[in-house]
């Protein structure tokens, strides 16, 4: 029987109208340190979000959130930030901030083996 490690994860949420408080969930990032695994995935659903606002620059939107996935990997294109330790870049990615892009709360769970298939059922449970 696999090991069980914590792991923490948040719902990564457009929020076009910050104001209104409407949001719709685009994807879910999640930190293991056991596994020492950091991974966002992502869907950008065009027609719900501009349902939700026709006026969504859905080109900038779509630049903020690669952003959040380079910062996530900590590929190079994330700039400093995507530089610092797993932990510290997930943090920042889910720190609470009135903008656009969004984070839920941090939640934690337990997951027996890949931290991976984790996130893709919680992927397919929250977002799609």
């Amino acid at each position: 029987m696999p090991d069980q490690h914590i792991f923490e994860y948040a719902v990564i949420r457009v929020v076009p109208r910050v104001e209104r408080e409407e949001f719709l969930n685009v994807g879910v990032i999640l930190f293991c340190s056991k596994q020492k695994f950091l991974k966002f995935i992502y869907k950008l659903d065009e027609p719900r979000l501009l349902a939700l606002s026709p006026e969504l620059d859905i080109g900038e939107l779509r630049k903020n959130i690669e952003a959040f996935d380079h910062i996530a990997a900590g590929s190079a294109q994330g700039g400093p930030i995507a530089k610092l330790d797993a932990a510290s870049r997930f943090r920042w990615l889910t720190a609470a901030r009135s903008t656009v892009v969004q984070a839920s709360k941090v939640h934690p769970g337990l997951c027996k083996g890949n931290a991976g298939e984790k996130l893709q059922r919680l992927f397919t449970q929250l977002v799609l």
